[in-house]
């Protein structure tokens, strides 16, 4: 590696001569002509079943959509503070609202008028490094801004709600504790809380707890300092909490209203790491849910990563309306490029299978939709909602953008700190 550019001499530049010797080498002249050949049909994985969408249900006519983003914010001199913004909004739509909108030039007064009537969004602020708390530490800082965050008063505090709710098992009407999880003080797996409580003392060294703790945001975190993960990690939880914000209430209200909602999330429907924890739970409810005959229609769309990038390889000469559902070897060989052995791919961390959607040339959809009970080599059959999901797509697909999805694309509108507010402005204030 160069030496980078100091205050006081220029940094250290690469060779122009030292490609020379690499392009000597036969091996190298070898892979550099097969990585320029053109790839075609042959080089296709085999074995793929695509099967043709026969979706004539009527379509789900209340549709939710919730997109996150967030901005990180560092001094550019030491002793380099970083903040972190995160804002995520939660959108309710229907298909009377959609059909007033032009698919391809959307009136923007048209869409303020919605945004403002069926919006919410929830936002926070983390201090990550080198910034200065009074009377605490970042880590207890962070601890405490999570568990407030949640408890928005702008949302009435349902996010929190919602993660006690699923944290308890509210559902089914029988008490639970929390599960055993990692103390944010002596840092030994023996924390738990009573039901529904909100706040408790560690039975190993009576430390103060938060229920927030129990998603484990502390263990990534040392006394002054933590990494913009944690940032994305809370939007992604929040994320999820806010989806399933909407779905308990109408659950605890009127569920019979969940079978004509469609609910669609930014991003695939996962958990990752120590925060998978939640993901038990929400299988658990969504079969019970389907035990009940309450169908939860659920679906997160991935825009960018693997699976996108594998379609995009597979999906050219596969006929309109068709559909893909990879199970775990195809899943861990083809796109994930390892051996098929360990765990089954997303068994801890997913809470839907992935899909494949090919409407016609020019629309595509990786999708992650719940199967309930975890399954790793899922059929259609499996495919909670499949049929009522798949015959809503064609209405509230976008034309701005290809494979575009109505309700992502407003959800963002709100959510994104990119424009609103500027990453600019966000700096600023930060820095005032």
């Amino acid at each position: 590696m160069p030496y980078k550019q100091g205050a006081r001499l220029p940094g250290e530049r690469a060779s122009r001569l030292g490609h020379l010797d690499v392009l000597k080498s036969d091996l190298v002249n070898k892979l550099v002509e097969g990585f320029e050949k053109p790839y075609t049909d042959d080089d296709l994985p085999g074995q793929i079943n695509w099967e043709p969408i026969d979706a004539n249900d009527k379509p789900l006519n209340i549709i939710f959509g919730v997109d996150g983003s967030l901005v990180p914010i560092e001094d550019d001199t030491p002793p380099y503070r970083a903040l972190a913004f995160v804002k995520t909004a939660l959108l309710r739509i229907d298909q009377t609202a959609l059909a007033k909108i032009d698919q391809e030039s959307p009136n923007p007064f048209a869409l303020k008028d919605i945004l403002t009537k069926a919006a919410l969004y929830h936002a926070t602020v983390f201090p990550l490094r080198n910034v200065r708390i009074d009377g605490t530490t970042n880590y207890h800082a962070i601890r405490k801004i999570i568990f407030d965050s949640l408890k928005d008063p702008t949302l009435d505090g349902q996010p929190y709600e919602t993660l006690k709710w699923i944290a308890y098992e509210k559902w089914d009407n029988n008490p639970k504790r929390l599960p055993l999880f990692e103390c944010p003080h002596c840092e030994e797996t023996l924390a738990t809380l009573d039901f529904d409580a909100d706040e408790g003392n560690c039975n190993n060294c009576n430390g103060h707890l938060y229920l927030t703790d129990m998603l484990g945001f502390h263990q990534n975190m040392i006394i002054d300092a933590a990494p913009n993960s944690i940032a994305s990690d809370y939007m992604g939880v929040h994320e999820t909490l806010l989806l399933f914000t909407a779905i308990r209430h109408f659950w605890q209200t009127n569920p019979e209203i969940l079978k004509n909602c469609l609910f669609v999330k930014d991003g695939p429907l996962s958990i990752r790491a120590q925060y998978s924890k939640l993901v038990a739970p929400i299988r658990r409810f969504l079969q019970f849910a389907n035990g009940n005959e309450i169908s939860i229609n659920l679906v997160g769309q991935e825009k960018t990563g693997a699976f996108v990038d594998h379609f995009d390889l597979i999906g050219r000469n596969v006929p309109a309306n068709s559909i893909f559902i990879p199970g775990n070897q195809y899943i861990k060989e083809k796109i994930q490029h390892r051996p098929n052995r360990g765990a089954a791919y997303g068994k801890d961390t997913n809470y839907g299978a992935k899909i494949f959607i090919k409407l016609d040339e020019y629309t595509r959809y990786v999708l992650t939709i719940p199967t309930g009970k975890f399954n790793e080599n899922p059929v259609q059959s499996d495919i909670l909602g499949i049929n009522k999901i798949l015959s809503t797509l064609p209405k509230i697909q976008s034309s701005r953008y290809e494979g575009g999805l109505l309700p992502v694309e407003l959800a963002h509108g709100i959510a994104s700190l990119s424009t609103y507010p500027s990453a600019r402005i966000l700096k600023i204030f930060a820095g005032e």
